[in-house]
């Protein structure tokens, strides 16, 4: 057998906003059930074929770092994540869309993985705006991905996708948001329908 590069990608985000169910979906095929809270980091793997049955076929051995979103200030904290954000091939940043927290907290999950020399205490913004120059140097990719979005009331969808429009272009990230649907209400994941659309703004 060929041998596998290696890509590894973390999974950031607030507690709560569905990184351990995004990646447990992503790696396994199936909705996770019954989520619990993820404690330091959860590695999961996926093999890939890349360009499958053309000549630039290539498989790739993709880990997921679902890292632990408590958002302690305490420095120890902040230190201790630092060592899972070495060697990083990419970011997928998971916010819920009925959280407009945890969409402001991803300024602070971008700077804390993408700041090589420090440690950021909070969001960084200079006149009400994210900085992008700050950044604009980085070569890691970055995915947003929003969470819940079935949660919101029909009526709401449209202004709380009108909020979150700006964080794609700040992170200069492709947008993704999930809807489940579960279909008859029954427990069997064979049941549950995953339905991903992106926003153009």
């Amino acid at each position: 057998m060929a041998s596998l590069d290696r890509v590894k990608v973390l999974v950031l985000g607030d507690s709560g906003v569905g990184k351990s169910s995004l990646v447990h979906l992503l790696c396994q095929n199936q909705v996770l059930g019954n989520p619990s809270w993820t404690v330091g980091c959860s590695v999961d793997v996926r093999v890939h074929d890349y360009r499958e049955g053309t000549p630039e076929e290539k498989t790739y051995y993709i880990e997921l770092w679902d890292v632990g979103g408590s958002v302690g200030s305490a420095s120890s904290v902040k230190s201790t994540r630092a060592v899972f954000y070495n060697s990083v091939n990419g970011i997928i940043l998971v916010h819920d869309l009925t959280n407009k927290k945890s969409s402001l907290n991803l300024y602070r999950w971008s700077l804390e993985a993408l700041s090589k020399d420090s440690s950021p205490t909070g969001i960084i913004v200079s006149n009400g705006d994210y900085d992008r120059e700050q950044f604009a140097e980085n070569s890691v990719p970055l995915l947003l991905i929003g969470t819940k979005f079935d949660q919101i009331p029909e009526n709401k969808r449209n202004d709380v996708l009108t909020r979150t429009a700006f964080l794609s272009e700040d992170f200069n990230a492709e947008e993704i948001n999930l809807v489940i649907e579960k279909r008859y209400f029954t427990r069997d994941p064979s049941q549950v329908r995953v339905c991903a659309f992106s926003v153009c703004m």
